[in-house]
């Protein structure tokens, strides 16, 4: 199965958001190459919130073009072969954990469409949230400017909406 093959199969699944997600899939559906960055219509890009929640807080990236505080995530690669093996690999890339990191079962969390600068328009991100191992330690990657951990309640001060938004369907779901 192909990548694309399996970003529809996994957004067929999903029942939240049924209007962003049917814009997804015609999305894929009029762009076959709408996996990867190249395609200039906007494409989809995995991501996972990366939480601890013992400890009750989530690991965020200050993105190094964007100086923002964000979750883990990125492009689709052409080694990918599932939008959730990409979200999973984003996030130990960005974060520095090398072993341990999980997704939360269930499939995403959250979709996101969100405009980014031209050549291309959109990302249309799939958010997974990913669980860190007891004493998981980060350590900041070369896309990051830092890397730091934010209890639940400090997450709206730093972030921006979207990231809220996907906290609390984390939460929601653990």
């Amino acid at each position: 199965m192909s990548l694309y093959d399996d970003v529809v199969l996994v957004l067929k699944d999903y029942e939240d958001q049924p209007e962003l997600r049917d814009e997804y899939l015609e999305h894929l559906e009029a762009h076959p190459d709408g996996v990867y960055k190249p395609c200039r219509a906007g494409h989809i890009t995995g991501s996972a919130l990366v939480v601890d929640p013992v400890g009750e807080r989530v690991l965020l990236t200050l993105h190094k073009k964007l100086g923002m505080w964000l979750q883990m995530g990125g492009h689709c690669e052409p080694e990918d072969t599932t939008i959730a093996g990409a979200a999973l690999r984003e996030a130990v890339e960005e974060s520095g954990i090398a072993s341990g990191l999980t997704l939360l079962p269930g499939g995403p969390v959250r979709l996101d469409r969100h405009p980014i600068p031209a050549p291309c328009n959109w990302h249309l991100d799939v958010q997974y949230a990913a669980l860190a191992p007891a004493g998981a330690v980060a350590e900041v990657s070369e896309e990051s400017l830092d890397v730091r951990w934010f209890p639940y309640a400090e997450v709206a001060a730093v972030a921006d909406a979207s990231v809220v938004r996907l906290l609390e369907a984390t939460r929601a779901r653990l």
